[in-house]
C-alpha cells in the first residue's frame, strides 16, 4: 500500500513555549513516517496573517501571502490532522482565522448553476480532530455535545467536502502526568501509523 499524503496543522497559538499540543503531533508524525506515510506541517501561530472583517474581503480579497503555502499543502494533503486546545468551549480564535483565510471561494468551493457553493473544493481528503481539554472528555462529548467539534466537523471541514472527519479528544490534561502523555503519544503514533 502507498503512504499517504498527510498535513499537520498545529492550531495551538502558543509559537513559544511547548505544549501537549505539540508533543501529541509529533508522536502522530512519528508514527507516520516510520510506516512510510509523507508529512508536512502547518504551525498556525508561527504565520503572519491578518483576521478577516467582512464577507467581500472573504470573496474577493487576495490570500495573505504567508499562507499561500499551507493552501497548498492543504491542496496536497490526502489527510489532514488538526491538533487544538478547547479553549473557552472551542478552538482558538488564530486557528478560527487561520480557517477562514483558507477556506476561500475558488479554493474551498466554487460556484456550480446557480449555487455559489456548489462544488466542494477538498473532496477526497480525510481528517482528524485532536482537541485536548481541561475537563475530563466525556463531560465535554455528552455533557456540552461536543458542540464546538461538531461545528468545525459540519461547518467548516464537511462543509469544503473533508470527509470522513474522526475526532480524539483528550480531556483532563492538567492531571494527565508522565505515564498520561506517553500513553497519548503511544496512540497517537498508532494512528500515525494507519494515517487515520
Amino acid at each position: 500500500m502507498a503512504g499517504q499524503r498527510i498535513l499537520l496543522i498545529q492550531g495551538h497559538p502558543d509559537a513559544v513555549t511547548p505544549h501537549l499540543c505539540h508533543t501529541l503531533a509529533e508522536a502522530y508524525a512519528e508514527g507516520a513516517e516510520a510506516a512510510g506515510h509523507e508529512v508536512r506541517w502547518t504551525d498556525v501561530a508561527r504565520l503572519d496573517f491578518p483576521l478577516l472583517r467582512s464577507q467581500q474581503a472573504w470573496e474577493h480579497g487576495e490570500l495573505p501571502p504567508a499562507l499561500q503555502s499551507a493552501q497548498d499543502d492543504i491542496a496536497w494533503a490526502e489527510h489532514l490532522v488538526l491538533f487544538f486546545p478547547l479553549w473557552l468551549g472551542d478552538m482558538p480564535a488564530l486557528l478560527k482565522g487561520f480557517l477562514e483565510q483558507v477556506a476561500r471561494p475558488g479554493f474551498a468551493f466554487t460556484a456550480e448553476g446557480g449555487n455559489p457553493f456548489g462544488r466542494k473544493g477538498l473532496t477526497g481528503r480525510s481528517a482528524r480532530v485532536v482537541v485536548t481539554m481541561g475537563m475530563p472528555a466525556l463531560v465535554y462529548r455528552w455533557y456540552f455535545r461536543a458542540h464546538s467539534l461538531k461545528s468545525l466537523e459540519r461547518n467548516i471541514l464537511g462543509f469544503v467536502g473533508i470527509a470522513p472527519v474522526n475526532e480524539t479528544l483528550v480531556g483532563m490534561v492538567d492531571k494527565l502526568g508522565e505515564a498520561g502523555v506517553t500513553k497519548w503519544q503511544g496512540k497517537m503514533r498508532a494512528l500515525g501509523r494507519a494515517a487515520s
